[in-house]
């Protein structure tokens, strides 16, 4: 085969035959490498099933993790991957893990799933040249190839969908595949939500995807991006989404790496699970779209930080975390009450409905506690706040539709239905 970085070939080579003698040693001393029987249907009219004996190649790897780290072949393959620019983003996907050099990143990102991809070719322990030479030929293609595909994936909770559904560029929600996460991640099992595979609110990935230049040293903000959208979701739905509590991202279908999901994130809010529909998919990446400019605007901000937090707080917190929220995103000089009189020419459209809504809104100018319709009422005002953009214009605009000076600025939901 054509190599085109020798020196990574010999010193890989010898690891996965020093790998293999290792392994070989303890079948010999009885330590079995686990299988499984995998039924398959017959051809019809009445023929038998099949059934596959596989052998459990990478788990039987995974749990001599350690012993094959430190193999002299292993520090040699170590240096010679840390040489490698290609490979840098290997070892940023785990900053901080034991040491800053990066070999326990590349141990557990390319060592050992070149191992097993070598052991699964050959069927075992039983060392074969052209199983490494395949096994190697599609990692070389991994490292130095002109780009590469990045994905992470997050169990989401809160949620129920039929079919794949888009939120951005690069990102969307679709059902798991059973067992997708545990074939690519042996310790997946003991890190997804309870219930999670079983529950029909729990059974979707929010998954991000990327393509990266050859010479990406960093993979991207994934637990940013994928917090971001968990905000526009719970905004769009009022439901108790969650992401987490971790995410597993790969490189070219490789296993990257494991990380966590911020926290506001991956805690999970009281309320009931919903169904996803295209409806609000939408709504949610119009949210997604519109969230970055919070950053140029401090009130938003602040009033999308209040709102998330009351999610999580008990009484009388929630109720305080409702009106600073309602104030900073409507009230500015004026304060909590002129917030709450443009919130109702904001969401409701004649005399009747506006003045029921008022009263709702009521409790939170009086420093009560605030009801489900009131809060409800809060996220509904923060949503059409986000997807109108401009919140200084919008303000003012409500200002003038209170005395009459124009119409009512048109609100999300009237603009789709119009």
């Amino acid at each position: 085969m054509a190599v085109r970085a020798p020196h990574l070939y010999r010193s890989l080579r010898c690891f996965c035959l020093a790998g293999f003698s290792l392994l070989a040693a303890d079948v010999e001393a009885g330590d079995e490498i686990p299988f499984a029987f995998e039924e398959h249907a017959g051809g019809g009219g009445g023929q038998s099933a099949l059934y596959e004996y596989r052998p459990l190649v990478r788990t039987y790897v995974e749990a001599r993790a350690e012993r094959l780290g430190v193999l002299a072949d292993a520090r040699i393959a170590l240096e010679e991957l840390a040489r490698e620019p290609a490979a840098a983003i290997y070892a940023a996907a785990h900053v901080g893990r034991r040491g800053p050099g990066g070999d326990e990143a590349f141990v557990r990102t390319i060592l050992l799933p070149l191992l097993a991809d070598v052991a699964e070719a050959a069927g075992g322990a039983d060392w074969s040249d052209d199983a490494f030479d395949r096994a190697y030929a599609g990692f070389e293609r991994t490292l130095l190839g002109e780009r590469r595909a990045y994905a992470a994936a997050a169990p989401l909770t809160g949620l129920s969908l039929g079919t794949k559904l888009e939120l951005a560029d690069g990102l969307h929600i679709r059902q798991a595949a059973v067992g997708e996460l545990a074939a690519h991640w042996p310790e997946a099992t003991g890190l997804l939500p309870a219930g999670f595979g079983r529950e029909p609110d729990r059974l979707c990935l929010l998954e991000l995807e990327r393509t990266l230049t050859p010479d990406a040293r960093g993979a991207p903000d994934a637990p940013g991006e994928l917090a971001d959208a968990v905000s526009a979701l719970r905004l769009a739905t009022a439901a108790p989404v969650t992401a987490g509590p971790v995410l597993f991202e790969r490189l070219d279908w490789r296993p990257l790496g494991i990380r966590p999901v911020l926290p506001i994130a991956a805690t999970e809010p009281p309320g009931e699970p919903t169904r996803l529909d295209a409806f609000r998919a939408r709504l949610a990446g119009d949210l997604l779209a519109r969230l970055g400019r919070a950053d140029e605007d401090p009130e938003l901000a602040e009033a999308l930080d209040r709102w998330e937090l009351s999610l999580f707080a008990e009484e009388p917190f929630r109720s305080e975390q409702l009106r600073e929220a309602l104030t900073a995103l409507l009230g500015g000089p004026e304060g909590l009450w002129a917030a709450t009189v443009r919130a109702v020419v904001l969401l409701r459209e004649t005399g009747r409905e506006r003045a029921e809504e008022l009263e709702r809104l009521r409790s939170l100018v009086r420093g009560e506690t605030a009801s489900p319709e009131a809060a409800d009422a809060v996220r509904k005002a923060v949503v059409e706040t986000v997807v109108h953009g401009d919140r200084a214009a919008l303000v003012a605009s409500l200002d003038e539709a209170l005395i009459g000076a124009r119409p009512r600025p048109a609100g999300y939901f009237a603009a789709l239905a119009s």
